[in-house]
């Protein structure tokens, strides 16, 4: 009977296994077919545009920052550069990274869930969030690249804790600095996983005056203090921090520190400031700040009140909101970092009836939070629609790509343009936000700045633009927004077309 009880036990964890196998499968079957209308989109998504141009320079020689420039880490510009800036491959890593994401998303639900409920509700949800336009999955933005190592990150990071294993750490921590290396939104992650590791690290940890003025005089004795060895969070930090020290001594040793420092530093700094302004500049960041804080120390009084999971899994969303709403910017694709967190927390709520109100409470001032701050895409069937029918043949080209943007036909035109009038020698310079149309034409800027806005935005971009025109000695001008600020740079050219609202100047033969 007992060997009989064994096969059986054998056979239902064997088909259990199965159910979650095909489970899996299923989901990301399901996101697959969700992005692949993605593959085949045009060239429209402005900073789409800007990733592309940067690849395209880097892989021609050029010095990131000092020869080309944008705003972000440089981790995002070389996944680029590896397909010369060419969006079909880009997407299709993107694709194949979100796969990644919902599988470690499953993994990480099975490690933290005891209910088959909880661990397919989470990924499910995940899987629709991130497949669907609804929140730009479906663009190669940074946020893409950083979901997949910031939840494997996670999953070491609790696997780390449980076994007591420093290797755990050192990886996670590495994951986490090829994140911050895409976009530097990723340090509230490492905050995140970081916090949550002491938060463990003293669980059973009785906080009073007296504990804490015996811990500090076993520091001040220097004596080991039993459990307080900090070893795995300390590898932790430094393997977060060495990548992104040796990006410094990269850039040093190229001669582009300081352009590295300020685009990437303190050019975010002004942008975050502009959009938290509130009585001066910071002031609603700084308000922000505050409350995260006392949502963290709260989370720590009561760690044993909602568990370990709650711990993980409310640290985690309460940073991923305030990473959302740091910038305070409505940029869609911001909200991207927040569904890993968000959908275990729907797993959460299933966990027990235990504190049910309190959990739905919590989702719902999140989702009021977001839907305030935020305006989601409202064409997703449209979007699939769209996609059909250009596939079967009921949609013409230009009418597929005007449904993304109205002015992706004319900057295919202008394109055709540039590579039907152009030798490979000859260069081009754009007066306009769609730096898409650099890379459609297989060119690069003359200068530093892929856009007009940053060219109108950077201080001495202007001047320096113009130092470039002038050394370079573009072929043609094209204007696709009102020219006034390169008026004095026109004087060499003249007006030669007019294609869709567009001016395109040539040069005037000398």
């Amino acid at each position: 009977m007992t060997i009989l009880m064994k096969k059986i036990i054998l056979q239902l964890r064997v088909l259990e296994r199965n159910i979650d196998n095909w489970f899996l499968i299923s989901v990301l079957f399901v996101f697959s077919l969700l992005r692949i209308p993605s593959l085949i989109e045009p060239y429209w998504y402005g900073d789409e545009g800007i990733y592309e141009v940067m690849g395209m320079a880097i892989r021609r020689g050029r010095i990131l920052y000092q020869g080309i420039l944008d705003n972000k880490p440089p981790m995002l510009y070389l996944i680029y550069s590896v397909f010369d800036g060419d969006q079909f491959y880009a997407r299709l890593l993107s694709l194949i990274f979100g796969i990644l994401a919902v599988i470690f998303i499953f993994k990480l639900s099975s490690l933290i869930f005891k209910k088959k409920l909880q661990i397919y509700l989470s990924t499910l949800f995940f899987a629709l969030l991130f497949g669907l336009p609804l929140l730009e999955g479906n663009i190669a933005n940074a946020e893409n690249f950083m979901l997949a190592p910031i939840i494997l990150s996670a999953i070491l990071i609790i696997k780390g804790i449980k076994l007591n294993n420093s290797k755990y750490f050192l990886f996670s921590g590495l994951l986490l600095s090829f994140a911050f290396l895409t976009k530097i939104v990723a340090v509230f992650d490492f905050f995140a996983f970081l916090t949550f590791a002491l938060i463990i690290r003293f669980y059973n940890v009785k906080f009073s005056l007296i504990e804490i003025k015996k811990y500090c005089r076993k520091m001040v004795s220097g004596k080991k203090i039993l459990f307080y060895d900090f070893k795995n969070e300390i590898i932790l930090i430094l393997s977060f921090l060495t990548p992104i020290l040796l990006s410094f001594v990269y850039f040093l040793a190229v001669g582009a520190l300081p352009q590295y420092l300020s685009a990437v530093l303190s050019q975010n700094v002004g942008y975050v400031g502009w959009g938290n302004y509130f009585l001066f500049p910071m002031g609603l960041l700084l308000i922000k700040s505050s409350i995260l804080l006392i949502v963290i120390i709260l989370i720590a009084i009561k760690r044993k009140n909602i568990g370990e999971t709650g711990v993980f899994i409310l640290l985690w969303l309460s940073f991923s909101i305030f990473n959302a709403l740091f910038a305070s910017r409505t940029y869609l694709h911001y909200i991207l970092v927040l569904i890993p967190s968000l959908t275990l927390f729907l797993g959460y709520i299933l966990s027990s009836k235990r504190l049910l109100y309190f959990k739905l409470f919590i989702l719902l001032f999140a989702v009021i939070l977001i839907t305030k701050n935020f305006h989601f895409y409202k064409k997703n069937t449209a979007y699939y629609k769209n996609y059909v029918n250009f596939v079967l043949g009921k949609k013409s080209v230009a009418s597929y790509q005007a449904f993304f943007d109205r002015n992706t036909p004319r900057d295919y035109d202008i394109a055709n343009f540039i590579k039907l009038n152009t030798k490979e020698e000859d260069n081009i310079f754009l007066w306009s936000d769609s730096a898409q149309i650099y890379a459609l034409s297989g060119k690069l800027p003359p200068g530093r700045y892929t856009v007009a806005y940053h060219i109108a935005f950077y201080k001495n971009a202007l001047e320096e633009t113009r130092r470039d025109i002038y050394n370079k000695k573009p072929k043609y001008i094209i204007a696709t927004k009102n020219y006034s600020p390169i008026v004095d740079i026109l004087r060499d050219y003249n007006l030669k077309f007019n294609i869709d609202k567009v001016k395109i100047y040539e040069r005037q033969i000398q």
